[in-house]
């Protein structure tokens, strides 16, 4: 018993060496401060901390080289240890620890990232395939750009030659895949991911989440490890919504203001992070992020970025007899392929902020074909979920290629893409889900036109049918 107890406590010490000591006063990790002074109670004191309250004692005119007197101090309490029992540094939640940093002799033997070790574009987007449909042109973009990037992360500049870090800004209508993309991108490549909506992000000291919190977002989601959070990705959503807003008199606090604070984020910096927090406050420790190797994705609608694209070209028509028609762009359904840099400085974006994202690229939006497709094809689609989840009842779920194009006809017609699709399906298996379970007898469900089009039921096969129809099949091959 003796010998598990300390087996234990090694195991537990041990898990504990991972993680830093963060100074009690200022929640400085020991990486930041420097070597900490411990006292009782595992509390942990930098030595500047511990330097300030000598210095001020000094100053009051106490003795310090007499350390008998403290205990006779009149109304006097400097650290009261006795008021710190059970809280020292071991009583933090360890989602405000941070982890130590490996030592650089182990940095040169195990990279981080070994350019090996990185799948080919050409592997990335065949993986791509796997997960989302279409969008040939955006898989192939995102696929170089994020190629090309890591290898800028594991080569060195000795020879002077710096390259550029490769941001990305995804221009695509709602329900197309953006966010899809880059989650499906995170895993193939087993970095972390943080995913920040830019709704809701303020200049500092405004209600909101500031500007760091999206760095904080990612440190997190590595598990407070300050080198892999290093070289993750961040994928900043609904980043349309920071545009400069026009013909206002009131301070601009979420909108153009936020995308100048995003500058140096984006190009790459050390910043001071709150760890285990969104906001920056006396009681949490700070962690140093830099910035130059995370990879940072935006997307956005632009919902009226269409009209203006097609306003630059139509002033490219000529006059006269051979002119264009003024309406030549109205019918033209991926018109975001068009987009320039000039079309989203339009908007309402920067220069500066357009600047530091030098892969453009937009999405097309789905046709019904597409959403047929997103119904079968990919490795999660929807329909193989639900037929995953009758399976489990040793029930089989068929649906025919009539109720697959009314299921994508009516989700066109609601205009958000992708999204639609499980509300609609959500709608007509509910019955099913709820009644199928009654019946042990049941064996197959075939899902048709006219049940999607509200004009019939599904047609319900029991057990005995499937196998006599099974048995007649086999005969008659």
């Amino acid at each position: 018993m003796d010998n598990t107890e300390k087996l234990e406590n090694k195991d537990e010490k041990n898990k504990e060496s991972e993680y830093e000591d963060i100074c009690y006063i200022c929640h400085r990790p020991e990486s930041k401060a420097g070597k900490m002074i411990k006292i009782p109670n595992e509390i942990c004191i930098c030595q500047d901390c511990m330097q300030k309250t000598f210095d001020s004692m000094n100053h009051m005119g106490f003795p310090i080289g007499d350390m008998s007197s403290f205990g006779n101090m009149p109304n006097i309490s400097m650290i009261n240890l006795s008021d710190l029992q059970n809280m020292g540094m071991n009583m933090m939640p360890k989602s405000q620890k941070l982890k130590k940093k490996k030592a650089k002799e182990e940095k040169k033997e195990k990279p981080v990232l070994d350019v090996k070790a990185i799948p080919a574009p050409h592997q990335i987007k065949a993986s791509l395939d796997e997960y989302v449909v279409g969008q040939e042109h955006a898989k192939k973009v995102m696929s170089v750009a994020v190629y090309n990037h890591y290898k800028r992360v594991s080569c060195d500049i000795e020879d002077g030659v710096e390259i550029e870090k490769s941001n990305m800004l995804m221009v695509g209508p709602t329900g197309s895949g953006k966010t899809y993309m880059v989650k499906t991108l995170a895993k193939l490549l087993d970095v972390p991911l943080a995913i920040a909506d830019a709704t809701s992000l303020t200049e500092a000291g405004y209600i909101g989440d500031d500007i760091e919190s999206v760095v904080s977002k990612l440190l997190a989601a590595a598990d407070n490890d300050v080198e892999k959070a290093e070289h993750g990705i961040i994928f900043i959503d609904e980043i349309d919504k920071i545009a400069k807003k026009k013909n206002t008199h009131q301070r601009d606090v979420s909108g153009e203001s936020v995308q100048q604070g995003m500058l140096k984020l984006l190009e790459g910096a050390e910043i001071e992070v709150p760890v285990g927090a969104n906001s920056k406050n006396a009681m949490v420790p700070l962690a140093t992020v830099n910035t130059r190797n995370i990879l940072f994705i935006c997307g956005g609608a632009f919902p009226d970025l269409a009209d203006i694209i097609k306003e630059r070209l139509n002033k490219k028509s000529s006059m006269g007899f051979h002119a264009d028609l003024k309406d030549k762009y109205d019918k033209e359904e991926n018109l975001l392929r068009r987009v320039e840099v000039e079309d989203i400085r339009k908007y309402g974006m920067i220069p500066e902020f357009l600047g530091r994202l030098p892969v453009i690229f937009a999405l097309d939006s789905l046709s019904e074909d597409m959403l047929v497709r997103i119904l079968t094809e990919p490795k999660n689609a929807i329909i193989k979920q639900y037929q995953k989840l009758l399976a489990m009842d040793e029930v089989k779920l068929h649906l025919e290629e009539g109720a697959l194009r009314a299921i994508a006809r009516k989700a066109k017609k609601k205009d958000v893409g992708a999204r639609a699709l499980r509300a609609i399906i959500e709608e007509f298996m509910l019955d099913i889900m709820y009644e199928i379970p009654k019946d042990d007898n049941i064996g197959m469900v075939t899902i048709t036109e006219d049940y999607i089009e509200n004009k019939g039921g599904p047609v319900i096969s029991m057990r005995g049918c499937l196998a006599l129809e099974e048995k007649a099949g086999v005969a008659g091959a």
